[in-house]
């Protein structure tokens, strides 16, 4: 039995501009930020933004609510 990490090779890599087509997001471009060929999935610009809660730290004395992009599919977007 082989081990190891599957080769994955997706249709976008970083820096690409890319159209969502599927899901809450669809018709929104962006730019693509980070790829996870494991995972098949991209995270965009703009795109699928997430609340996160934040402890306080020197950064955030107080804690902070922050919003930044998550992950989706990369069937969920094409090149454009």
């Amino acid at each position: 039995m082989k081990t190891g990490i599957k080769q994955v090779k997706l249709h976008v890599r970083k820096n690409d501009t890319v159209l969502v087509i599927a899901g809450n997001d669809k018709g929104k471009t962006g730019k693509v930020l980070r790829v996870f060929p494991q995972k098949n999935r991209v995270i965009v610009e703009g795109v699928n933004i997430r609340k996160r809660h934040v402890r306080p730290t020197q950064s955030h004395p107080q804690g902070a609510i922050i919003e930044r992009e998550f992950p989706i599919h990369a069937s969920n977007v094409k090149k454009s």
